[in-house]
């Protein structure tokens, strides 16, 4: 697990800059469109929406944002989404795994493919590489003024299963038919995670020298970077070595 939480500290820290881009509101703005959409405008009775939410405010979006996107999704012009997956190799055989959402399938399709071709990957049929990724309960939160050992305790007691802290933040990982659990605890603490959800997490993963392995994540770069894909996972090792070359 501590190469997706060095990742996701690295993303985090270049965070700031796509979110001057609109890259992060945007991602979020289309999953609480599509979790309204899907089970009505109040979070309260969506647990999907509720999650939603709950990641905007993390990521500082703003509340008249939020509910702007709450009665777009409610209206009678509201955009409909498609839940999609991609499923391939970067170069030097990482798997690479792509939650979509979108308006236009063939665009992203399009998209999709044209990022495999231009960076030497290999597309691949939907299921085939599912199997090298397991679903799994991620919570982030900030390590202030927690007590670490009560908060293991009730965590433990809630089906988490790791922790790991990260300069400042702390890392909760738990099986996927735990997360409401640890969900409802969190809540119960007063805890409100910076970000949580379902993540796949690789089974198995791949080291490569720095050099080739910063080709990959250019490549990753780019698909993260299409406002059609939500979330982008993969097999790489973050090495120490790796972490310093990308910060």
């Amino acid at each position: 697990m501590s190469g997706h939480s060095k990742w996701s500290t690295i993303k985090r820290k270049k965070g700031a800059i796509d979110a001057k881009r609109g890259k992060i509101f945007t991602k979020i703005i289309k999953e609480i469109i599509i979790a309204a959409k899907e089970g009505g405008g109040d979070p309260e009775t969506n647990s999907r929406l509720r999650l939603a939410v709950q990641n905007a405010k993390g990521a500082n979006m703003p509340k008249d944002n939020i509910e702007r996107a709450i009665k777009k999704a409610t209206g009678s012009d509201a955009i409909s989404y498609v839940e999609t997956t991609f499923e391939g190799y970067a170069p030097h055989g990482i798997a690479v795994f792509a939650e979509c959402l979108t308006d236009n399938n063939n665009r992203t399709v399009a998209s999709v493919r044209s990022a495999f071709n231009k960076y030497g990957g290999n597309l691949g049929t939907n299921g085939s590489l599912s199997f090298l990724f397991e679903r799994k309960g991620i919570f982030t939160i900030k390590n202030e003024g927690l007590s670490l050992e009560e908060l293991e305790l009730e965590m433990i007691d809630a089906g988490a299963e790791d922790f790991e802290i990260d300069d400042d933040t702390l890392t909760i990982t738990c099986a996927m038919e735990d997360f409401g659990n640890v969900s409802r605890k969190l809540a119960e603490m007063g805890i409100e995670p910076e970000e949580s959800g379902l993540k796949r997490i690789p089974n198995d993963t791949k080291i490569l020298d720095v050099e080739s392995a910063k080709k990959v994540f250019k490549f990753i770069e780019v698909l993260e970077d299409d406002d059609d894909i939500q979330n982008v996972y993969h097999n790489l090792e973050m090495t120490d070595e790796l972490a310093a070359a990308l910060e």
